[in-house]
């Protein structure tokens, strides 16, 4: 019961600094992506240029097929732009604290929107890539779906996930560095084992539970239900669940560590 209690005012007192957030991500993304010659243009050309290449490998080296009647260049983007957000919303949230050390050192600072601010930077480009996927189904002659309603819920069930791990690496990060180092072992780890690039199905079926235990899967494969498999993600019950029980799980415990720990902070920094 102590813990919904600290879970709850750590959620109240984030609510009370909202504006503060809008701000301070404002000003992440302009220092980020528009301080120099290119702007915007850096933002888009890494996920873009990998997204190429490994289009190019997979499709003229590998020669894979089409997925029905889906190019394997939109199958693969619809599961390459959610890992962009996993792992780059991840990695700059686990590094919140640390990259920000001034701003901890404020007594009246509200520390626990740090790493907030670094997803919500993220989530900027992530919602622009998803408007960019959008176009390139409609210019490969694709009609609009009724199943595009559902990628504002697969985006929230994304910041969730992204924003409990976060919570929890970035104040365990403040004590631990090789928590940095850890955190790009397993998202190099994770990209490999989600099937973005490669289909689940190729997987004997009595080990695919295996690879559908990694959170990841959930968001890659609902955005690939979304636009090419035409499902609606209450279609898959048992996945969903096990989804939302994890992320809720983690965003909980990333909360109440990161409250808990919070004191400390500026005495390690």
């Amino acid at each position: 019961m102590q813990i919904l209690k600290e879970f709850y005012y750590f959620l109240e007192h984030i609510f009370y600094t909202r504006q503060l957030l809008v701000t301070l991500i404002k000003n992440d993304f302009k220092k980020q992506y528009l301080g120099s010659y290119f702007g915007l243009v850096w933002a888009f050309a890494q996920p873009l240029s990998f997204l190429l290449v490994i289009w190019f490998v997979f499709t003229y080296g590998f020669r894979s097929a089409a997925h029905g009647d889906t190019p394997y260049f939109l199958w693969l983007a619809s599961g390459m732009i959610p890992w962009f957000f996993i792992s780059g919303a991840i990695s700059s949230g686990t590094n919140a604290i640390v990259s920000n050390a001034y701003l901890v050192k404020k007594v009246s600072f509200r520390v626990s929107i740090l790493p907030l601010v670094q997803i919500g930077s993220a989530l900027i480009i992530h919602i622009a890539l998803v408007f960019f996927i959008v176009i390139l189904y409609l210019l490969y002659g694709f009609n609009p779906s009724i199943y595009w309603v559902q990628l504002p819920y697969f985006i929230f069930c994304c910041v969730i996930f992204v924003l409990g791990v976060s919570w929890l690496t970035s104040s365990i990060r403040v004590f631990v560095k090789d928590v940095s180092n850890a955190i790009g072992v397993l998202l190099q780890i994770g990209f490999w084992a989600t099937p973005i690039f490669w289909n689940i199905s190729m997987i004997p079926s009595s080990y695919q539970w295996i690879f559908k235990l990694n959170p990841a899967y959930y968001i890659v494969q609902g955005f690939r239900d979304t636009f090419v498999n035409h499902i609606w993600f209450w279609e898959m019950p048992n996945t969903t669940f096990y989804f939302l029980s994890i992320s809720s799980f983690l965003f909980v415990l990333g909360a109440v560590v990161f409250k808990r720990l919070r004191p400390h902070f500026g005495d390690v920094l």
